[in-house]
């Protein structure tokens, strides 16, 4: 079925009765507009359903606030208010990462200084416009009116654009060699204090991972002999570092 279409002109020129079925006949004569808009806010973390009755309410609302002795085009002043209203009900029931309340508030007071604006201009307003309404720096009005991305974060198993690729697999893992520096720095000054041969013997054990034998043939020892004073390192060790350091 198709409605038809009612222009404001007709609206003005009717009587308050007739206003009434006129502007209701200008709202069904509109639905696919205001769908069409909801639309756009879909995947959000909002159902479909749920926008499209907002942009509704924003469609009747709109009619029933529309002058026609202003001048301005009907849809030029609807499509604002209705993403207004659809910008609002984000605001209120959309949150999933929270942005600070600073621009929580700045965005709220945006929403209605631009259904203001709306009116008075019959035009979407431009972001120095509605900072200059609210008297706030633009900067503050383009950072609030980007925080629309906090409705519904990436997901990490979402691409970045790489074939292939995640967003989960760009982020860092835990390093092994932070163990290793952590470690590095507790033991020298325990390392410090030992003998220059004992510095040695565990140079060639554990950094060069050589065998008792081959540590024996490097410093004059026999076998038997490096693995006791390797134990009593390691106990040396321990006893600065009041703990327990494994044999290796």
């Amino acid at each position: 079925m198709v409605t038809e279409r009612v222009s404001p002109d007709d609206i003005a020129r009717a009587g308050m009765s007739e206003r009434s079925v006129l502007t209701d006949t200008l709202i069904e004569s509109h639905l696919d507009v205001a769908r069409s808009i909801a639309a756009r806010y879909r995947n959000r973390g909002i159902e479909l359903d749920d926008l499209e009755q907002v942009a509704l309410l924003g469609l009747t609302k709109a009619a029933h606030r529309f002058d026609p002795d202003a001048g301005h085009d009907f849809i030029s002043y609807a499509v604002p208010t209705v993403r207004g209203e659809l910008r609002r009900h984000f605001r209120d029931c959309g949150w999933t990462v929270r942005p600070p309340r600073r621009v929580q508030e700045l965005q709220a007071r945006i929403v209605r200084a631009q259904d203001d604006l709306v009116a008075r201009l019959g035009r979407s307003p431009r972001p120095s416009e509605v900072a200059s309404h609210l008297d706030v720096d633009v900067s503050d009005v383009v950072e609030a009116l980007s925080v629309e991305g906090c409705f519904t974060p990436t997901s990490l198993d979402g691409g970045p654009g790489d074939a292939g690729a995640t967003i989960a697999s760009t982020l860092g893992g835990e390093d092994a060699a932070y163990t290793s520096a952590e470690a590095s720095v507790m033991l020298e000054p325990a390392v410090r204090q030992l003998s220059a041969r004992d510095r040695r013997i565990v140079y060639l054990r554990f950094y060069e991972e050589r065998s008792q034998q081959e540590i024996g043939d490097a410093v004059g020892l026999t076998q038997a002999q490096v693995s006791r004073v390797l134990v009593r390192i390691l106990k040396d060790i321990r006893g600065v570092l009041g703990a327990e350091v494994p044999v290796a």
